[in-house]
This record gives structure tokens, sequence and C-alpha cells, in this order.
């Protein structure tokens, strides 16, 4: 059993933070990296990207969006109760390095996973540009530890409740003209990756996307998670999460999204992760 040290409900209840007690794991987990947590044996294994890990506590953090059954599942598990499998870590590390000038790029839950990312690039003398996106101001989800782990915060909302009234495209297009940008890391709902990757493509500015496609085992051997990039078949769990973001088939992944959508392609399925 891994316990939930600490639970948090976020961004008007509907995106919640896990601290979890998982000391192997902590001690070996990199930004980037991933684990598979399962809630009981009714439940589904769910890849998601761990937000943060503390060595010296042993824990791992996760936060994800209450979506289907198994997220649901996963929201009633109080602190002192706990998951009955996370496995992990899983994929390969973030690539850190000293590059110059980064921006970074997160919308919804994918800021979660950006922050590690965002963090490590300051950490290695990096000067770091965040921007960060959600539907509205109560969707947004760590703005304090975005704006720590950066030098410069831009904050979108697509309502105009907060920040910047739109995309996040529209601050990263205003980024690119204006400053030498080393390299663009994008991670959120796939349309969000597509459409930034469309715009650091014209400014031929290298692109790292971490991709969400549809995983069963986490180690290969089903081949769910396949995706193209550069005309070449990847697994997601092995090979990634992360990819070129300019050599990835975004189209043919947001069909593989899909398959969980329902006829007027509403996203209700936890492997459905168009939208968070």
């Amino acid at each position: 059993m891994f316990n939930i040290v600490k639970r948090e409900e976020m961004a008007e209840g509907t995106v919640i933070l896990n601290e979890i007690q998982a000391p192997l794991i902590a001690a070996k987990a990199k930004p980037g990296q991933f684990v598979i947590l399962k809630a009981n044996e009714d439940g589904e294994r769910i890849p998601l990207t761990m937000a943060d890990t503390n060595p010296e506590k042993g824990t791992i953090t996760i936060i994800y969006m209450v979506v289907g059954k198994s997220t649901a599942l996963f929201k009633d598990l109080k602190v002192g109760q706990g998951y009955q499998d996370v496995i992990g870590p899983l994929g390969k590390p973030t690539h850190i390095e000293k590059t110059g000038k980064v921006l970074c790029v997160g919308g919804g839950t994918g800021v979660a996973v950006l922050h590690p990312i965002t963090r490590a690039m300051k950490e290695a003398g990096n000067h770091v540009i965040c921007v960060i996106g959600s539907r509205n101001k109560g969707l947004l989800i760590l703005e304090d530890k975005m704006k720590s782990a950066s030098h410069d915060l831009r904050i979108c909302t697509d309502d105009g409740s907060y920040g910047h009234h739109g995309f996040v495209t529209d601050i990263v297009k205003e980024v690119l003209e204006k400053q030498s940008i080393k390299q663009v890391v994008a991670i959120g709902p796939v349309p969000m990756m597509k459409a930034v990757c469309n715009i650091t493509k014209q400014f031929n500015i290298p692109t790292l996307v971490s991709l969400n496609p549809i995983m069963i085992d986490g180690t290969g051997m089903c081949g769910g998670c396949r995706v193209t990039v550069g005309n070449e078949t990847k697994f997601a769990c092995v090979d990634g999460p992360e990819f070129d973001g300019l050599q990835v088939n975004f189209d043919e992944l947001t069909l593989r999204l899909k398959a969980y959508c329902d006829e007027e392609k509403n996203c209700y399925e936890d492997y459905c992760r168009l939208t968070d």
C-alpha cells in the first residue's frame, strides 16, 4: 500500500494533488518521468507524470483531473489511505542542459508536469520564461510554484478572467518574435501542444513535448502507446514520454485519443486526455 500523506483539492475541486509515500521511486525519479497508479482491484492502471519528488521524505506528488471512473476512485482516497499499486519511475527523464533562454509553456494539468522541468532548467543556469494557461482563473494551478521556478511568468486565461485574455500561443508568438529563445518545452492538451509546435516550427526552434497516448503496461510490451515521430513508430512509455514536437504526428495522436470520446466528441474517460 502506498499511503497518501497530503491531499489538496485544486482548480474548483476538479483537480486533486496527492503526495504519496513511495521512497524507492522518490529516490530515483527525475523530471519528466511518470508512474502508473491503481487505486484498488476495481480500478484501471492510470499513468501520471510526477509533479514533484522529495527523496528526503520519500514522497512523490501527482496532480490529476477527475475525468472518469478510475480518477473518481482516486478522488475518494483520503490522507492515511493509499493506492494499491504505484509503479515507477517509468519513461526517460527530461534532458536538462544550459542552453540560454528557455521558454516553458503549460496548459491545464500539464502545468503540473511542466513544474519540475521548469525548475530543473532554471537550476541548470538557463534564463526561463514560463507561460501557463487555463480556461479560467479558477482552473489555474501552481501559479506560485511556477513563479518561483522561472524568471518571468506569464499567465493566460481563455475567458480573460485572469492575466492575458487569450491562448498561450498568443504569448508564445510574442516572445519568439522579440527574444532569442534556444529551446521550447510545451506540455498540456494535445491541441495546445500542436498549436505551439506550429508556431515554433516557423522559427525553427527545438520544441519538446510530453505525450499522453493510451497506455496499458508501461514497459513497451503492449504497443498501446505507440505514436509516430518523424515517420517512425515510437512507444511513449519507453521511448518517451517526451519527444521532438516538430516531428510528432499530432493528427494521428488525436484520432487515437478519441477512441474514448462519445458521439458528440465529449471526452469523459480517464484515457481520453484531449482537454485536460
